[in-house]
């Protein structure tokens, strides 16, 4: 592979992508560095402390890795949409017998500075970026402590950006990818453009290696993603049902439940466009929803948590790219392997 990917050891150009919540496991990112390639903790909605133990579990099985965190890019919530959308999904979240019509609006960054703290303090082998890129004098003390810096971009304006901060490799994420887009203009979702052409035009903007992202679910995948341009690619959707994933019970049912569900792009759950299999909540919900994260992630937080524990998937978050037909339930290694056979 190109360097610097060179310098990690891959032995396969398929990666494990970083999901944040409970899919990403440490054992996770442990079973895709078994199969060859590099998984990514996902650093988002953690601690550091919390970050700072999935690390350790990590690094006690000797393997590399990646942690993935949130960079800030505020997206402030207008008090009065707010208001209106807390009172909307008030009959929703009454079902778990919590109120959200007097929700109050909470605007953090996740902890970005002690996680930022964290990974200086106690170097790994790659960190990277998403929501935004962060300011150039972060990643510059990333690389001197001897840390890659890898920065997803969703397009080749994204792109020059990033290289311009002085990152080392880009995550080119298609618009067909599960969970948040990485786009660092929210209020507009990146246009459908195939992930082997976002690749190419990406490949014809900068100079830095590439890793694709998006809708990559099949050997095939990766090889069109590799002949277009990419160094590697990295899959999230085909793991969620992988035996070392956390995904919640009721969020495996619903990925390989045999009635058709579409994927759908809603900001309904977070307040950020994201990909999702369609369920009641973005069936009511989508179209009242108002742009504003982490504001409505926060207001929708209790009620997603209290659904899984009841095992209802219809006010769950069910992140999932438009491949998602093909997560299968085995181990990750096989998933990996499978999706590497032709690359």
């Amino acid at each position: 592979m190109a360097s610097p990917l060179t310098g990690l050891g891959l032995e396969t150009p398929v990666l494990a992508a970083p999901m944040a919540g409970s899919p990403t496991t440490p054992e996770l990112v442990v079973a895709a560095a078994g199969a060859g390639g590099l998984g990514f903790l996902a650093a988002g909605y953690k601690t550091a402390e919390a970050v700072e133990a999935q690390i350790a579990r990590v690094r006690a099985a000797g393997v590399g890795f990646g942690v993935n965190l949130f960079a800030p890019n505020a997206l402030p919530v207008d008090p009065g949409a707010f208001s209106a959308f807390a009172r909307a999904i008030a009959p929703a979240a009454r079902a778990y017998g919590l109120d959200t019509a007097g929700a109050r609006i909470v605007e953090d960054d996740d902890h970005w500075a002690d996680k930022v703290d964290l990974l200086l303090s106690s170097p790994v082998p790659v960190v990277s970026f998403t929501f935004g890129v962060p300011e150039p004098g972060i990643v510059a003390a990333l690389r001197t402590a001897g840390t890659l810096v890898v920065q997803t971009v969703t397009s080749p304006v994204e792109a020059r950006a990033a290289v311009e901060a002085g990152v080392d490799v880009l995550a080119v994420q298609a618009s067909a990818a599960g969970g948040h887009s990485g786009t660092w203009t929210p209020q507009h979702m990146p246009p459908g453009v195939p992930l082997p052409d976002l690749v190419r035009a990406v490949r014809n903007a900068v100079s830095v290696p590439l890793v694709a992202a998006g809708g990559i679910a099949t050997a095939d995948d990766v090889t069109e993603a590799l002949a277009a341009g990419a160094a590697a690619v990295m899959v999230g959707t085909a793991l969620l049902r992988a035996d070392e994933a956390g995904t919640s019970a009721p969020y495996r049912a619903a990925l390989a439940d045999p009635a058709a569900r579409r994927t759908v792009v809603t900001r309904a759950f977070t307040g950020r466009p994201a990909r999702a299999l369609s369920n009641d909540f973005t069936d009511r919900y989508s179209d009242l929803a108002p742009y504003g994260y982490p504001a409505l992630h926060h207001l929708t937080s209790p009620m997603r948590g209290a659904a899984t524990t009841a095992n209802d998937p219809e006010h769950i978050n069910l992140w999932a790219g438009t491949g998602y037909r093909h997560a299968t339930a085995e181990p990750a290694a096989q998933i990996l392997d499978r999706l590497a056979s032709r690359a």
